[in-house]
């Protein structure tokens, strides 16, 4: 994570500061650590289908599509944003002045979690940020598998057949609860694709279905001919793998649940 600019001073009034985040993922962690600071998240935290935590709680702020009238209107003195952030805004941010974090790609747990403490260092919260990481931490432990016990081949696919592949946050979190990459996906990268005939060769224990039944980019992920196959199936919902910060207790425990056979 970095900045373009040096975020305020921490001799600044606390109201002084007030932040606009354009990023779900950023969008759920300062809900937690800055809930106070937060004057606006992302639009993508008002839609059930894109954001990284309850719409019903992201709507205490108001969203914003990020043009820089907007930030100026919610007298933002600072803002979080991902790495695509179009260089025209961040470059007129920086001329007037207000720092921008930038909150890019995390690939793994520790990496996520790092981040999280980051983040809140860079906004004058670390012991929430702390209380956060602790709070995660605590549920990766609870979510861990019985030492020696099976771990069960699994493919994530989610629409359009994509599997996240190595290097996925979210592959880092299923083998901490104990569901191990199926062989058919070995070799393939984030983003890359999963054919339904390489399933149906060679079927894993687990398929976990991430995508919503009618869609038209999920229908291989509800083919009738997965009902035939000897292995369990599950759904996973693609909002807790958009994200890491608070999205892994809810992933995590999700995850632990299906391997347990409880959902």
């Amino acid at each position: 994570m970095a900045g373009c600019a040096t975020p305020p001073s921490q001799n600044a009034p606390e109201d002084a500061v007030r932040i606009v985040s354009l990023n779900p993922c950023s969008d759920a962690i300062l809900a937690e650590v800055a809930p106070d600071k937060l004057v606006a998240v992302s639009h993508y935290s008002h839609d059930s289908s894109a954001s990284s935590m309850p719409v019903g709680e992201a709507r205490r702020w108001p969203a914003t599509g990020g043009s820089v009238e907007e930030i100026l209107a919610a007298d933002a003195t600072m803002v979080v944003s991902s790495s695509f952030m179009p260089p025209a805004t961040r470059n007129a941010l920086g001329d007037l002045g207000i720092p921008v974090v930038t909150l890019g790609m995390s690939n793994s747990v520790d990496e996520n979690l790092a981040q999280v403490r980051e983040l809140a260092g860079a906004v004058g919260e670390p012991a929430a940020g702390e209380a956060l990481v602790g709070r995660i931490e605590a549920a990766l432990a609870d979510a861990a598998p019985v030492p020696g016990s099976n771990a069960p081949a699994t493919i994530l696919w989610q629409p359009g057949g994509i599997v996240p592949g190595e290097g996925a946050l979210v592959v880092d979190l299923m083998r901490r609860v104990g569901l191990r990459p199926a062989d058919a996906t070995r070799g393939l990268g984030q983003g890359d694709r999963l054919p339904l005939e390489a399933v149906l060769a060679e079927p894993p224990d687990l398929l976990l279905h991430a995508g919503p039944r009618g869609d038209e980019q999920s229908r291989t992920l509800h083919h009738p001919a997965l009902r035939k196959l000897a292995m369990r199936r599950a759904e996973f919902a693609p909002q807790l793998y958009f994200c890491g910060g608070p999205s892994l207790i809810r992933a995590v425990q999700r995850l632990a649940a299906i391997r347990d056979g409880a959902a």
